[in-house]
C-alpha cells in the first residue's frame, strides 16, 4: 500500500542532524512517538549517520532507513534502557525496511580464557595437551546489546536492510506472530564475533525468512523456545527459502535451548558456506523438536578456532541432558530428556571436515529420521590442535532411521585417522537403501558397522572400490539383519559377524 506524503515523519525535522558525533536518540524517538500518535505512518531516515541508544517502536510505525543512511548503536551503555537498538513489546504492525544500515559497532579483545565453558571442554583439553595458549575473543566493555529485540509483537516485517557488527544476537524475536524477514544482509566478525548470532526466532509463530545473506561469528540462523521474556512458547510454522548462511559456529541450528517445542519447519533452496558446523539439531533442555523438512541445500564446512562449537561437521544431531555436559548442574532439577523426531533431510550436497554425529539418548532415541539423496564428502582441512577423527557418520540410539540414496566419499589426505563410513549403535528399525560407501583406509575397517541393531535392511547398495568388508554386524542384541540385492563385486565380503553377534542375526532377503 503506498504511503501518503502526510504520513512521513522525517527524523531531520525533529532535530536529528545526520552527524555521527551527535546524539540523535531524543530526536528519533520524538519522530516515532509523533508517528504513532497520528495513527501510524513512516519514520524516515534520510542519508546521514545517526548515533542512538534504545529506540522504542510503536504499533503501526514503519521505519524506513534510506540508502546512504546508517544508524549506529551508541557506545554509552547508559543510552540503553532495553538491551537493543530497536525495541518493541506488545505492539503490532511494525516494519524495519530500506536500503540503509544498522551498525552495532561491536569490538572484541583477545585474551587468555578466564571462563569454564563445558560445551567446548573437549576442545580445551586437546589445546592444553598440545601446549597451546587458550586465547579467545571477548566483547569489549562498551560492546552492548542487540540490534533488534521484539517481544510478543504481531505482524512484523524486516526487509532489505544491512545489519552489521551486532554486539550480541543481531535479532532476538520472542513470542512474535506473523513475522516476515526478507532480503536482509547480516554480518559480524567470523574471527571474533562471539554471541553475535544472526536471526534468533524464539517461541515465534508463522515465521517466513527468505532471500537473506547471513555471515556471523556465532550461529547464523537459530530457532529457540526459551523463557527469556516469559514461559517458553513453541517456535512453529516456519519457512526458510533462498538464503546463504556462513558461521564460525552453526550455520543453521535448532537450538539446544529448547524448553517447549520447535516444530513444523520447512527449509529449502539454501546454501551453507564456510561453516564450523552446517546443520545442527540439538535438544538439551527437555523440549520437543519435530516435523522438520530440509531440502535442496548445499553445505560446505571448515573448522574455525577452538572456542567455537563444532568441528567442521556438516550434520549434527544431539539429544541430551544439560547436566550430562556440565557436571555442576543438578540432574534432579532438570526436565526429562527431550525429543527429536520426524525429520527429513533430502537432496543435500555436503562437504565435511569433521565427523557427523546423530546422537539420541537411551531414554529418548531419535525417532523417524530420514536422509535421502545425500552426498557427504569427507574432505581435508588444515590440522588443528583440537582436530578429531573417527567415522564419517555415527548413529547412536535411534528408532525408525532411514538412509536412502546416500553416498559417502573420502577425500582425506591421512586416512589412517579415519575408519568406517557409517557406524550405527543401539538402533531399532534401520533402513539402508541405495548406500554407496567404503572405509577411509582401503581394505581397512568395514564400510558399515551395525552394533546392537535390532531389525535392519541393507538393500540395493554398492561397495566402493577399496572395500574389504562392506558391512559388519556386532553385538549380542543385533538381530533380524536382512541383506538384499547389493553390488559388492569389488569387495571381498558383503557382510560378516563379529564381536558377539548371534550366528543367526543376518539373513538374505
Amino acid at each position: 500500500m503506498p504511503v501518503m506524503p502526510g504520513s512521513i515523519y522525517n527524523v531531520g525535522d525533529y532535530g536529528a542532524t545526520g552527524h555521527r558525533s551527535d546524539d540523535a536518540q531524543g530526536s528519533i524517538q520524538q519522530a516515532i512517538d509523533a508517528c504513532a500518535a497520528a495513527g501510524g505512518g513512516t519514520v524516515h531516515f534520510p542519508p546521514g549517520e545517526y548515533t542512538t541508544g534504545t529506540l522504542h517502536l510503536k504499533s503501526h510505525v514503519r521505519i524506513h532507513v534510506d540508502s546512504g543512511a546508517t544508524i549506529y548503536s551508541s557506545k554509552e551503555r547508559a543510552r540503553f534502557d532495553r538491551p537493543a537498538l530497536f525495541y518493541a513489546e506488545d505492539v503490532q504492525n511494525i516494519t524495519l525496511e530500506g536500503r540503509g544500515t544498522l551498525d552495532g559497532q561491536a569490538e572484541y579483545e583477545w585474551r587468555l580464557n578466564d571462563m569454564q565453558d563445558w560445551y567446548i571442554h573437549p576442545h580445551q583439553v586437546l589445546m592444553e595437551q598440545a601446549g597451546q595458549p587458550l586465547r579467545r575473543a571477548f566483547p569489549t566493555a562498551d560492546t552492548y546489546g542487540h540490534l533488534v529485540v521484539f517481544v510478543r509483537c504481531q505482524d512484523v516485517q524486516i526487509r532489505n536492510l544491512s545489519f552489521l557488527r551486532s554486539p550480541s544476537w543481531t535479532m532476538h524475536l520472542w513470542g512474535c506472530e506473523r513475522l516476515t524477514i526478507d532480503g536482509v544482509y547480516i554480518h559480524t566478525s567470523l574471527e571474533s564475533g562471539v554471541w553475535a548470532d544472526g536471526i534468533d526466532p524464539d517461541g515465534c509463530k508463522d515465521v517466513h525468512i527468505s532471500n537473506c545473506t547471513i555471515e556471523t561469528g556465532d550461529d547464523a540462523l537459530v530457532f529457540y523456545s526459551s523463557h527469556a521474556y516469559g514461559p517458553p512458547r513453541p517456535c512453529e510454522n516456519i519457512t526458510v527459502t533462498n538464503c546463504r548462511l556462513t558461521s564460525a559456529s552453526s550455520a543453521l541450528k535448532f537450538c539446544d535451548g529448547n524448553e517447549n517445542a520447535i516444530r513444523n519447519v520447512t527449509i529449502q533452496n539454501c546454501i551453507i558456506t564456510g561453516a564450523n558446523r552446517g546443520i545442527a539439531f540439538m535438544v538439551f533442555d527437555g523440549g520437543v523438536l519435530e516435523n522438520v523438512l530440509i531440502a535442496n541445500v548445499t553445505v560446505e564446512c571448515r573448522p574455525y578456532d577452538w572456542f567455537w562449537w563444532g568441528d567442521g561437521d556438516a550434520l549434527h544431531f544431539n539429544c541430551i541432558r544439560r547436566s550430562e555436559i556440565d557436571p555442576n548442574l543438578d540432574p534432579s532439577r532438570e526436565p526429562p530428556v527431550g525429543v527429536i523426531r520426524n525429520v527429513i533431510v533430502r537432496d543435500v550436497l555436503a562437504r565435511s571436515t569433521g565427523a557427523c554425529i546423530f546422537h539420541g539418548h537411551d531414554e529418548s532415541p531419535l525417532q523417524n529420521i530420514t536422509l535421502e539423496n545425500v552426498r557427504l564428502v569427507m574432505a581435508n582441512s588444515s590440522p588443528t590442535a583440537w582436530s578429531k577423527a573417527g567415522d564419517a557418520l555415527t548413529l547412536d540410539h535411534a528408532r525408525h532411521f532411514q538412509m536412502r540414496n546416500v553416498e559417502i566419499v573420502w577425500e582425506v589426505s591421512d586416512p589412517s585417522v579415519w575408519r568406517s563410513a557409517l557406524v550405527a549403535n543401539t538402533v531399532q528399525d534401520l533402513t539402508l537403501e541405495g548406500i554407496s560407501a567404503r572405509p577411509a583406509q582401503p581394505d581397512g575397517s568395514p564400510a558399515i558397522v551395525l552394533n546392537d541393531v535390532d531389525r535392519a535392511i541393507l538393500r540395493n547398495s554398492r561397495a566402493q572400490t577399496g572395500t574389504s568388508t562392506f558391512m559388519q554386524v556386532r553385538g549380542a542384541h543385533s538381530r533380524d539383519i536382512v541383506v538384499q540385492d547389493n553390488d559388492v563385486h569389488t569387495a571381498r565380503n558383503l557382510v560378516q559377524s563379529g564381536d558377539g553377534a548371534p550366528v543367526d542375526a543376518i539373513r538374505a532377503g
